[in-house]
């Protein structure tokens, strides 16, 4: 097993953290005027990386600072601290009445979908692996389809609104991603129970299913007790910070309760925000208090959203990759745009075999480029237990999670544009 040096204290990484993303910010909006998430990666990669090369160079400092570095828990910061919050900083914005005319491409992409793109990745990795002569059982495949096959709602709702997209195209997208990402950490949860604490048993199947349907249930179940809950709380005041405090309440206490049941945290986020968005901000707040927990999530997703995507480029330094396992992430690319665009032409052409109805025409194409992978892949990859091939299953996730990142989110508007026939514009900064 892995040895782990002990977590940097709290106080020592969130000043890191916001530093860091305060300096890169200002850089990028200076002299690059990048979208926000892609500069963060590409400013705090060029660092890792700069600092690697320092160590293979024999720079004392940079030992240091690739120590500093690795006292820092990826898996903890996001999965226990910055999720959540995120999560319902961009489900209070999604709007149920328009979610619902997606309402069933939305759960069966969500749903089927991340199934089936969790076996599809997996079979073909485990073809990939053998042939580049990795030993990674396919267990462990299981578990990389699981972390990858789901797309980040963070980098996917930033983008969509650069973009300038189609205002119920981003409803239906930004709907898929933010489910289908706490299903793809459901599964995650699921595959990883199958692992046997890295004995790699023969997979007990009714145990999967039965963990996955425990986890979505109790998530979605819990996510409406507490959006309901939030929303007859609201109902009693009429002050802003208070308003303020109890969504915070919601989004902590909520994740913690999810956690301590062993249910999907989530998957609970996600829904009590659409429940406090769409009932308690439209119904019960006044004009002032609306504009005021607007302006207190917009703050919190954007500082969180910097500190995330810094952290993408951070945990470069985590990374112990070999020759096979690069191979291997640079053929897992196009092997999980390939299982996606499967996935999502299949289950919309069977379902939906009208064109444009309720997606526009190019939809599989969007979908599929735009279906952006952020923190979380990366996170769980560095929750595994080590050994090889835990190191072969970060490196594989990394490569494919940068890619995501800097060419697809990139190269999005452009297609964007081609595929809805838009108008070349400038791209302001987002705002809701």
């Amino acid at each position: 097993m892995q040895t782990k040096p002990s977590a940097m204290h709290i106080p020592s990484l969130i000043a890191l953290l916001l530093t860091f993303s305060g300096l890169a910010t200002y850089l990028n909006a200076r002299f690059l005027k990048l979208p926000t998430t892609i500069a963060l990666v590409l400013f705090s990669l060029g660092v890792s990386l700069s600092v690697l090369l320092a160590n293979q160079l024999g720079a004392g400092w940079s030992q240091q600072v690739q120590a500093s570095a690795g006292r820092i828990d990826f898996g903890t910061t996001l999965m226990d601290g910055l999720l959540g919050y995120l999560l319902f900083a961009g489900s209070i914005h999604v709007r149920l009445d328009e979610l619902h005319e997606h309402r069933w491409p939305v759960t069966i992409l969500a749903t089927l979908g991340v199934v089936l793109t969790l076996f599809f990745v997996a079979t073909m990795m485990g073809w990939v692996f053998g042939a580049l002569g990795l030993d990674v059982p396919w267990v462990y495949c299981l578990v990389f389809g699981a972390m990858i096959s789901p797309t980040d709602p963070v980098a996917v709702l930033d983008m969509l609104r650069r973009a300038g997209a189609p205002r119920m195209l981003e409803t239906g997208i930004a709907g898929e991603s933010l489910f289908n990402d706490g299903i793809g950490v459901v599964a995650f949860v699921a595959c990883y129970q199958l692992l046997g604490h890295g004995g790699g048993p023969q997979p007990d199947w009714p145990h999967f299913w039965l963990l996955l349907l425990r986890q979505v249930a109790g998530g979605l179940g819990l996510g409406f007790l507490l959006g309901w809950t939030a929303y007859q709380l609201l109902k009693t005041v009429d002050d802003y910070s208070v308003e303020v405090f109890l969504t915070l309440a919601t989004v902590a206490g909520g994740y913690a309760l999810a956690q301590a049941l062993g249910i999907s945290g989530p998957l609970a986020i996600v829904v009590s925000g659409l429940i406090v968005g769409n009932l308690a901000r439209h119904r019960v707040m006044s004009e002032q208090s609306r504009g005021r927990l607007d302006d207190f999530w917009e703050l919190v997703d954007g500082i969180l959203n910097a500190v995330l995507f810094v952290l993408i480029g951070l945990a470069v330094l985590s990374l112990h990759p070999t020759g096979g396992a690069l191979l291997a992430g640079l053929a897992a690319v196009p092997v999980v745009l390939a299982a996606r665009w499967l996935s999502i032409g299949a289950l919309l052409t069977v379902s939906w075999p009208e064109p444009g109805r309720p997606f526009p025409v190019g939809s599989v194409r969007l979908l599929t480029w735009g279906g952006l992978r952020g923190g979380i892949p990366v996170a769980l990859a560095l929750s595994l237990p080590g050994g090889r091939q835990r190191e072969v299953l970060l490196t594989v996730t990394y490569v494919v999670v940068v890619f995501s990142v800097v060419v697809q989110g990139l190269t999005f508007p452009l297609m964007l544009r081609r595929l809805l026939f838009m108008p070349k514009m400038d791209l302001p900064e987002p705002s809701r």
